[in-house]
This record gives structure tokens, sequence and C-alpha cells, in this order.
């Protein structure tokens, strides 16, 4: 004879679920330490884990330039994908610049959960390309030898394309602390996406059973401004899969990493919560 389990005895916890941050060009994996700690405090499992060829540490990457170069979106995407293969779970994705369209691409191939895009990079099919945004990518596009090239942004660059919202003082500093070189490949290819039916930029836009999607823009972004968020947001309107966006209208693209990132995380985990993750 078999004893019942007595009712008293908890049931075992569910496994915490996993977060996976993706930066974008130019900002370390590391940068998302703040993010990481406060998930993790919230009760998920996130880790932050670089791009393919990244270095663990800024000076590492700022020293190796050319580990990182020459990785172009479906590296970057694959890479990802490899490491979501070896999850328990389908995790929750949280992108920012690139790392928007990457999550994007993999919420598209229904391997996550849901997805946080925070100031994505465009993707397939978004039209508007600002002057601002032009300029903030001039370095890498003034020479097309750079796309097979890791390139560098100067501290003016940087506060022009991350830092204009910010105090000067903020902007340099972050620029010291967070900035490594960025692979040339990934901007090319964004830029020719419109013209190659086969680009690695494009997302399955249409997909009715992916996992509900955030979008989040800042108003002051000269990267990837508001317009270009909206336009991507479009992109979504014939799937009846979760859509949502979320402006913050005086951020610029440095908002996932400034002194303001809490309010952005915020926002997110709040989200996250709505759609029951």
């Amino acid at each position: 004879m078999t004893t019942p389990e007595s009712p008293t005895t908890p049931p075992p916890s569910a496994a915490p679920t996993p977060v996976l941050f993706i930066h974008g060009l130019w900002l370390h994996a590391t940068s998302w330490t703040p993010w990481v700690d406060l998930f993790r405090s919230e009760g998920y499992a996130p880790a932050a884990p670089g791009w393919p060829g990244d270095p663990d540490t800024v000076p590492e990457a700022r020293a190796n330039p050319e580990s990182i170069a020459d990785h172009g979106i479906d590296d970057v995407v694959d890479h990802y994908a490899e490491i979501i293969g070896s999850l328990d779970a389908k995790p929750i994705l949280v992108g920012h610049s690139f790392g928007g369209m990457i999550a994007q691409k993999l919420l598209g191939r229904d391997l996550a959960l849901a997805a946080v895009a925070i100031d994505a990079a465009q993707i397939k099919g978004v039209l508007p390309v600002p002057l601002s945004a032009l300029r903030a990518t001039l370095p890498v596009f003034k020479n097309p030898g750079n796309k097979h090239r890791a390139v560098s942004l100067t501290a003016d660059q940087f506060r022009f394309a991350f830092g204009n919202a910010l105090p000067e003082q903020e902007s340099a500093d972050l620029y010291e602390q967070w900035t490594i070189p960025a692979p040339g490949k990934p901007l090319f290819e964004a830029a020719a996406a419109n013209f190659n039916p086969h680009s690695p930029a494009k997302v399955d836009t249409g997909n009715e059973s992916r996992g509900p999607l955030l979008l989040m823009s800042g108003g002051r972004d000269h990267t990837v401004p508001e317009a270009v968020v909206r336009a991507t947001l479009k992109q979504y309107r014939h799937s009846e899969a979760v859509t949502d966006i979320i402006d913050f209208p005086d951020r610029g693209h440095s908002l996932t990493i400034d002194a303001g990132w809490r309010e952005v995380a915020d926002a997110a985990l709040t989200w996250l919560r709505q759609q029951s993750l």
C-alpha cells in the first residue's frame, strides 16, 4: 500500500524564466549588468551573453577589434539561437538597437516566449531613414571597406548617436565605461534590406503564433528615431499576436545605460507581468 503525499507538502517551485539581454552596436554586453541584477531580484534567470567574437571585457574588446569584425546579422541570430537551444525553457528576450532587431527575428522564429525591442534597428520593410540616423552611422558608411571591419566611435560621435539627451559629462562617462568597436557588416546589411529579397534584416512579422512583442522608442533618439520604431510597428499590422509600443519622449539612444535606465526597465517588467510572464 502506498502512502499518499501529505497535503501540507508544498509543490516544487517552478524554475525561473530565463531572460536573455542582447546588446547592439558599440556597447559591451556588460552594459546590461544593472538590468541583469534587477531581473534576478524579480525572480527571473537573466543572462547577457555577447555577440559572436565579443571578448569578456570592454578593455579586451577595444584591444582586439578583429575578433568582433565581419559578423553579420545571420551570424548573430544563429549565435543566440544556439544559446537558446542550450536552455531548459524558452527565454524572454530584451534587445537594444541591433539587439532589438535580433530579438524580433528570434521571436518570429518562435524561439522565445516574448521580446522587448528597445530602439530597435530598422527591419526590412521600414522605409523612413531620417537624416539623424544617417549621421549617426556615418562613421561606418563613410568607408565601404568598413563592411568587413570593426569601427569605433569617438566621444563626440557617441554623444550624437547615443548621448544627445544627456548632460555632456554623463555622455562622456558612458562612452568611457561601455563602448567597444562594432562590426560594420550589420549596418550595411540593414541599409540594403529593402533591395534584397533575402535580406538578413527580414523578420517574420506575420507570424500569428509568436509570443508578445513590446517595442520601445526614445523621442530624442538620433540613431533609431521614433519614426523608425513607429514604422516597425506598422510592419506587424497583419499579425494578431500581441504587439505593443511604449514611447519615452525625452530619451535618446542611451536609454538602457544612462541614469534613467530604471524607468525603462520597470516599464518592461510591468509589461511582462501584464502578459503573465
